[in-house]
């Protein structure tokens, strides 16, 4: 039973949460930094809490002041979202502890499948096909060198305790396999605290693709749904869409099936995400298990009318899952309206939003917590809005996007945002014939007319 849930988290997601609590009749407390003054979830919210600072580390990602703000405004639960403490096992044991639901799985899981090597030994042992690499962390250049004596190049190093597509540096020569090692290790400790790394075969030309997964105390494990998400830069994804487009249904199915395996085998519970590479070939890899609600969970919602944060709440207060989910209806895409200037790799561009005009109209969804006169700061991600469109069929889908970029307007001084980047990308002929890969953006220069 959960009666009240603390949001601990900002931006869109914390607005999202709010309104799913709302709709459930649940309590809700919204907590902000000194950074955001006045969050746009606080008009769903019963208490508003500040808990600090405008430094993350010091606010969003302090624990003992997450617990004080549940505690003090008799919150019974907490929900995450996703980056900060989403998958943190120390701050899920703290919610525990303190007598607080934690809406995610148990700790001893997050932190399984927190360690990126750990948790595709327990993948392989489930039976989930993963890709060729070192058995656990390296110990350094040498142990590394068997590897690709073994596996060959290319190869891609990656920060056991990496995520968010930070702690990752690819190999094409073998004398650029030590320092890739000793850098990636060196951005993994400064970063995320822990230096080890992995050594995995990297495939290029492939297809990102992730299996939504929801699974209860009941011993029930659904997969409700697929998701493209090949359009990245520099391995940060840019556009969703669900369903994967051309993925044949047996398939689909298959890799399915060992998601589900996958997860039922470490004992998940909540919602989580397989993510896989798929070749052209049709064979298939386990990359990680992002053990919490995506930021691309709009699109599975637009084509299965399931409200997962709903699920993440009803199954975290002991409720079944959904158990069946029928088939996809129609294609939805999602784009990332963020605060970032594409000329110059994406930095981002914190600035005042003078002017705002968000799309609307049939089968339209818009995600933002931003409003005309907001300041965007420097201290969190540069993410303004997500808007996801929804059709019959993905061409139509696309189209609808394309006319909903084109109604959105976000100007300020010094403010530059991807909207014009991602029209490029809808009218991409690779991307409209659905023969897009991990690659596509990282194989060519960005065009005056994507930026």
């Amino acid at each position: 039973m959960i009666r009240k849930v603390l949001v601990a988290n900002r931006g869109e997601i914390a607005l999202r949460v709010a309104r799913a609590c709302r709709e459930l009749g649940l309590g809700c407390v919204v907590v902000h930094s000194a950074g955001d003054p006045d969050p746009a979830a606080a008009r769903l919210a019963d208490d508003v809490v500040c808990i600090g600072p405008a430094p993350a580390r010091h606010s969003y990602m302090l624990a003992p002041a997450l617990v004080e703000a549940a505690r003090n405004t008799g919150a019974d639960a907490v929900h995450p979202g996703y980056g900060f403490l989403s998958e943190d096992p120390d701050f899920a044991e703290i919610c525990a502890r303190n007598g607080l639901t934690f809406v995610g799985p148990p700790p001893e899981v997050m932190a399984a499948l927190g360690d990126k090597a750990r948790a595709k030994e327990l993948m392989a042992a489930a039976g989930v096909p993963v890709l060729a690499g070192s058995e656990g962390a390296v110990t350094g250049p040498e142990e590394a060198g068997a590897v690709l004596n073994r596996v060959g190049l290319p190869l891609i190093v990656k920060a056991v305790a990496g995520g968010g597509g930070r702690g990752m540096t690819v190999v094409h020569r073998v004398e650029d396999l030590a320092p890739a090692v000793r850098r990636t290790s060196a951005q993994a400790r400064a970063v995320f605290g822990d230096p080890a790394v992995y050594l995995e075969r990297y495939v290029t030309g492939a297809r990102h693709v992730e299996i939504q997964v929801l699974a209860d105390d009941h011993g029930e494990v659904t997969a409700v749904g697929g998701r493209d998400c090949s359009i990245q830069r520099r391995h940060q994804k840019l556009v969703e869409e669900a369903p994967v487009p051309g993925l044949p249904a047996e398939l689909g199915e298959r890799i399915a099936a060992a998601a589900t395996a996958g997860m039922r085998a470490v004992g998940f519970r909540g919602a989580g995400t397989v993510e896989f590479l798929l070749t052209d070939g049709g064979e298939f890899s386990f990359l990680e298990v992002n053990s919490r609600i995506q930021v691309e969970h709009p699109v599975t919602e637009m084509t299965t009318a399931l409200d997962l944060v709903q699920q993440q709440l009803l199954i975290a207060a002991g409720e079944r899952g959904p158990g069946q989910v029928t088939a996809p209806s129609g294609a939805a895409i999602e784009c990332r309206i963020n605060a970032e200037d594409p000329d110059r790799a994406f930095a981002p561009t914190p600035g005042r939003i003078d002017r705002l005009m968000l799309p609307g109209g049939p089968f339209t969804r818009v995600d933002s917590h931003v409003g005309a006169g907001d300041e965007i700061g420097p201290h969190y991600d540069s993410l303004l809005a997500k808007i996801v469109t929804w059709g019959p069929d993905r061409e139509s889908a696309r189209r609808r996007m394309l006319r909903a970029l084109d109604e959105t307007v976000v100007t300020g001084p010094g403010l530059c945002t991807t909207v014009g980047f991602l029209r490029g990308i809808l009218d991409d002929p690779d991307f409209r014939a659905a023969r897009h890969t991990t690659a596509t953006l990282d194989s060519r220069p960005v065009p005056a007319g994507m930026r």
